[in-house]
């Protein structure tokens, strides 16, 4: 029935015609009175997903029928897709509520009273009309009494287009959360247990997805984490590489004794680098740095020091800029035994002849029994010692540094020790460092037995110079001639008397291990650079022999 055929009898359940009303005259009614002066309700709080057919005249027999008998049962049309804003009566024969005919009795008359199941679609129709308005609490109206069917499975999927069950986190914002915020959204046929089952299951995929943002937070919290440690522990490895961790200088004073060698044409950086080697300073560099801003120059020799001194100390030690706390002197390689006494006489006030008695001595020094006194013993180099020190303890530094050498290279038989600083003294004398391995080869050549090119003579001009006491580049025939002198390797075979000066610690490690060659000739062509030359023919010899008397033409008096 239209909604404009509107009785104007609101409470009277039966028509004009005194037969009762079907459900949609029924509601037709009820919406009429219920928006007489207020906003009109939308048609759907009055749906209840199909509208009943109108009852058969013959309400009597349907009354009459046998309790026991069966029932046609209505299958049940869902309702269009919008949500339902109220519940809705079922129709099936068993569940739902049906509207028969009273039959007529003495006690009651015809509109006296309302059919019961009238007045209880009328209040269903006034609930939902409350609910759909927001009054009335869903689950509080009397619809809630009613049981489902039995068989009769919910289909959220059927009231909400698009819903899927399982769709992920998407459906549960859609869906789930929207089932939370709107619970009136449902149908009546879904009943209490449907809205129970979705509000658990919403809960459940809330629950879900706090456990997945928490576990995702707390498995970037552990990344960062192990990031942070990983940069920690790394930077604990490179550090050292870039030098992060390195002092760059001692406190001082220092500790101890250091003996630092500054072997001659040594530069700054390789002896800042056996000072850090050594821990007497902290870093090469920033030793490098003040050595720089002091301006000095090195110079050659033993210098004694201290660990982890402070880079200012050990610059004063190697620049001489203490000798006013110390006895200090200083013996170049290739001295002669007098001219060694003399510097240390003059660096310590000890006198002269106190110095040559004890070298005149040399047994009480550990030297080989050969040596007639410290000659080729006393090591070139830079000594401090503290003031008040005896002579005998400073002769026995010198020597002992030169026979720790020599056992270093693994010369530790007395006489082969002599033999080896006295080849060592030749070297230092006849070639530049450069030339020190293959000198040394060269005489080891000349020595050996059965060489008819040399016949075991050395022919040194130095070890001739040293016998007659003087200092020359120069010799003429008759000196080479006079075998009076024991130094004298022109006219005696074999090595000369013994060591012709002191040889340094290059010169002495050539003569313990020279290098292996053919050569039986050298000679220096210039005596500034110290440029060596070497043949194994007397023709070629003499070729360079030549060369060296342009040079000493050209360098007038530098060759006597």
């Amino acid at each position: 029935m239209s909604p404009g055929n509107n009785d104007d009898s609101p409470g009277d359940a039966f028509g004009a015609s005194g037969r009762p009303l079907t459900r949609k005259e029924i509601r037709a009614r009820e919406k009429s009175l219920m928006t007489q002066g207020h906003e009109v309700i939308p048609p759907q709080a009055f749906e209840t997903g199909r509208d009943s057919p109108p009852a058969a005249p013959a309400a009597p027999a349907e009354a009459a029928r046998p309790e026991n008998a069966p029932s046609q049962t209505a299958q049940p049309v869902h309702a269009p897709k919008l949500p339902a804003a109220g519940p809705t009566v079922h129709e099936d024969t068993e569940s739902r509520d049906t509207v028969p005919a009273d039959p007529v009795s003495p006690e009651k008359v015809p509109g006296d009273e309302v059919p019961e199941d009238a007045v209880r679609v009328h209040a269903t129709r006034q609930y939902a009309a409350r609910e759909y308005a927001g009054r009335v609490t869903p689950g509080a109206g009397p619809h809630y009494e009613a049981e489902h069917q039995p068989g009769y499975a919910a289909h959220p999927g059927a009231e909400y287009p698009g819903y899927e069950a399982d769709a992920g986190d998407e459906a549960d914002d859609v869906h789930g959360d929207s089932a939370e915020r709107h619970p009136e959204y449902h149908h009546e046929e879904d009943g209490p247990e449907l809205m129970a089952g979705a509000s658990a299951k919403g809960s459940g995929k809330g629950h879900s997805r706090k456990v997945r943002r928490r576990r995702r937070f707390l498995a970037l919290v552990l990344t960062l984490a192990v990031f942070v440690a990983a940069i920690v522990v790394g930077a604990q490895f490179i550090k050292p590489l870039l030098g992060g961790d390195t002092v760059a200088d001692y406190p001082g004073p220092g500790t101890g004794e250091v003996t630092i060698t500054v072997p001659p044409g040594a530069g700054p950086k390789s002896v800042a680098t056996e000072l850090q080697n050594k821990k007497v300073v902290a870093n090469a560099d920033a030793f490098l740095k003040e050595f720089a801003t002091s301006g000095g120059a090195l110079s050659p020799g033993d210098f004694n020091m201290r660990t982890e001194m402070k880079n200012s100390d050990a610059v004063a030690v190697l620049l001489n800029q203490d000798k006013g706390k110390v006895m200090y002197f200083a013996l170049n390689a290739g001295l002669r035994i007098g001219e060694s006494l003399r510097a240390i006489s003059e660096g310590t006030g000890i006198p002269v002849d106190a110095l040559k008695a004890l070298s005149d001595s040399p047994a009480q020094f550990g030297v080989p029994a050969k040596s007639k006194n410290l000659e080729g013993f006393l090591a070139p180099g830079e000594y401090r010692f503290p003031l008040g020190t005896p002579a005998k303890d400073i002769l026995q530094k010198l020597s002992s540094t030169t026979l720790d050498e020599l056992k270093a290279q693994g010369i530790t038989d007395p006489a082969k020790q002599y033999d080896v600083v006295t080849v060592a003294s030749i070297v230092q004398a006849e070639g530049g460092q450069a030339e020190y391995g293959d000198v040394a080869g060269a005489i080891y050549n000349r020595l050996k037995p059965g060489n008819t090119e040399t016949n075991g003579l050395i022919q040194s001009d130095a070890t001739v110079t040293y016998g007659l006491g003087i200092r020359s580049f120069h010799i003429d025939e008759a000196q080479k001639a006079d075998t009076s002198n024991p130094d004298n390797t022109y006219a005696n075979t074999g090595l000369p008397a013994g060591p012709i000066g002191s040889p340094g610690k290059t010169a002495i490690d050539a003569a313990a291990k020279p290098k292996s060659n053919d050569y039986l000739y050298w000679v220096t062509i210039n005596l500034d650079t110290k440029e060596t030359k070497f043949s194994k023919t007397l023709a070629e010899h003499n070729g360079y022999v030549q060369q060296y008397n342009a040079w000493c033409a050209a360098n007038a008096g530098r060759c006597v």
